[in-house]
């Protein structure tokens, strides 16, 4: 999958501005994903595809919207070097798949083409011919993230409607 790389502090106002976060639903708040930082990020990224960002990335304020926009436009996961602790319960909150691994994000480059595989943490930048090892998801976060998110696991367990 492609690749798009960040540096440092990526912000949830850059993830999706708050100009757009009364958007009417998923699809439109992707239309305007990443765009302060990169204009063209929603017109190109396709299904699959994956972010690499440098440290803390996700900061800034506690809203869903940002991994959400990103879920929405297809990207298949995050590789950061650190994330923000609420991006990351955000992110598997909702079913979304990031992976914390300093020297991938800082090797992988924008447009390699990268595989990952979450359950054992391996990531694989096919383009560098380089394999790099993150922490697979334990067990009951790996079942919230297959089932789509906390409600739909919480919902499949019967403990929620």
């Amino acid at each position: 999958m492609k690749v798009y790389k960040y540096g440092d502090n990526v912000d949830t106002d850059v993830i999706i501005p708050a100009r757009y976060l009364n958007a009417p639903d998923e699809k439109s708040l992707a239309s305007h994903c990443m765009e302060d930082i990169d204009a063209q990020f929603a017109s190109t990224v396709e299904q699959g595809d994956i972010v690499v960002a440098g440290a803390n990335f996700g900061c800034g304020s506690s809203r869903e919207h940002a991994p959400l926009s990103l879920k929405a436009c297809g990207v298949k996961c995050v590789i950061a070097a650190s994330f923000a602790r609420i991006f990351y319960r955000n992110a598997i909150n909702i079913g979304f798949p990031i992976m914390e691994c300093p020297e991938a994000a800082a090797a992988i480059q924008a447009g390699d083409t990268v595989e990952v595989d979450f359950g054992t943490g391996v990531i694989r930048d096919v383009t560098q011919d380089k394999t790099w090892q993150a922490a697979p998801f334990p067990a009951f976060v790996d079942g919230i993230i297959q089932a789509g998110g906390l409600l739909n696991s919480l919902k499949a367990r019967g403990v929620a409607r």
